[in-house]
């Protein structure tokens, strides 16, 4: 009896053993994983920047979201201006130092793991590169710089006005009577126009290459008062203060390899006062044409080879920087026609090729002038 107890005592104290010290295995075992398991939260943590507030040691807690406008960092013209790559994107950990995301004494905040995916992938530039593009026709020497990428759209003196172009053309800013002392209407469809650039109906009074830009230097029949300050050539133009320096002003247009020369005589499109983008570096300012900052005439259009609305490049040039060709060749307000009558050039006056309009028409022949 004795020994019967005997060996049930023992038994009991074997199996209490062997019970210790296989729940002492699997603590030891689980408290490995654990602190495996924290070691790895700690490191990743770390990487992110995204230590708890609360507590000094690595947490798997779901983060707090936050807006992604208090995370994303904002640059402003100067960074960008001064950045050695087109867009560089701060470390998380300034990210959220520079949005207040760290206190004074606790470590940074949690980030968005959404924004955090998001910011590593690749994205668009902010700013394209600030190299000069390949040399174009029109490129050589000159005072003004060209404005490149420019909106350009296609207007004619006698058009009328549409949601567009709310203003018609009969009249400009400085020719009350511009459709009439052209000889009419300048049509738009190219059918209606000579490999001459020329209405085909009549011989045009004036240049029929003419631009538009968005600035009028008269208001209330004077100067403005800012024209003698913003208009670079307005010292050796001045005429007095009724009297326009930017009618007739020679400028370069520029489509793919080929250049236009066309004279300014209108104010547009929609605006007449930006002269910060007409004499500066301003960009035109949004408008119902996409933007447009110069509008141009149907014999602009047929030279270049452009679309009604395209985009180019101008530049205000001097006269004597204006090669001959077909805007040469027209016109009462044209340079090369009045310097010609003036003993320039030898004038061969002719009256235009006979067309079928003459017997509707008779009146509408002007001279044509050649320069030899």
């Amino acid at each position: 009896m004795k020994f019967r107890k005997f060996f049930h005592v023992a038994a009991i104290m074997l199996t209490s053993f062997a019970s210790m010290v296989a729940h002492g295995k699997a603590e030891e075992v689980t408290s490995k994983k654990e602190k495996k398991r924290e070691g790895e939260l700690a490191r990743h943590h770390r990487h992110h920047g995204a230590l708890s507030r609360d507590r000094g040691d690595a947490t798997d807690d779901p983060p707090r979201r936050r807006h992604h406008s208090s995370i994303v960092p904002d640059f402003d013209s100067d960074d960008i201006k001064n950045s050695t790559h087109a867009a560089v994107w701060p470390s998380y950990d300034q990210q959220a130092q520079q949005q207040g995301g760290q206190d004074e004494d606790g470590p940074a905040a949690k980030l968005d793991p959404a924004l955090m995916a998001g910011a590593e992938t690749s994205i668009e530039p902010l700013v394209t590169t600030n190299a000069p593009p390949p040399p174009l026709p029109g490129d050589e020497q000159s005072r003004y710089p060209w404005k490149r990428g420019i909106v350009t759209t296609t207007f004619w003196i006698g058009e009328t006005a549409t949601h567009n172009n709310p203003v018609p053309n009969r009249s400009s800013c400085w020719d009350t009577n511009w459709a009439r002392n052209y000889g009419g209407n300048d049509p738009s469809d190219a059918g209606q126009r000579t490999g001459d650039y020329i209405p085909a109906s009549f011989v045009p009074n004036l240049n029929p290459f003419y631009v538009a830009l968005p600035y009028n230097d008269i208001e209330h029949g004077v100067l403005k008062a800012e024209a003698s300050q913003v208009i670079p050539w307005f010292p050796k133009e001045y005429k007095g203060p009724t009297k326009s320096v930017c009618q007739g002003r020679w400028i370069a247009i520029r489509f793919g390899n080929r250049v236009c020369y066309a004279q300014w005589e209108d104010a547009g499109p929609f605006r007449t006062d930006h002269w910060q983008y007409v004499f500066g570096n301003d960009r035109p300012r949004p408008n119902l044409n996409r933007g447009a900052g110069l509008d141009v005439s149907p014999a602009v259009r047929d030279f270049l080879g452009m679309n009604s609305s395209d985009v180019t490049d101008w530049k205000f040039v001097d006269f004597d920087e204006v090669p001959t060709g077909p805007w040469a060749r027209y016109g009462d307000n044209n340079t090369f026609v009045q310097n010609a009558r003036s003993g320039g050039g030898q004038v061969v006056e002719e009256r235009a090729p006979r067309r079928i309009f003459d017997s509707i028409l008779p009146d509408l022949h002007a001279p044509v002038v050649e320069i030899r």
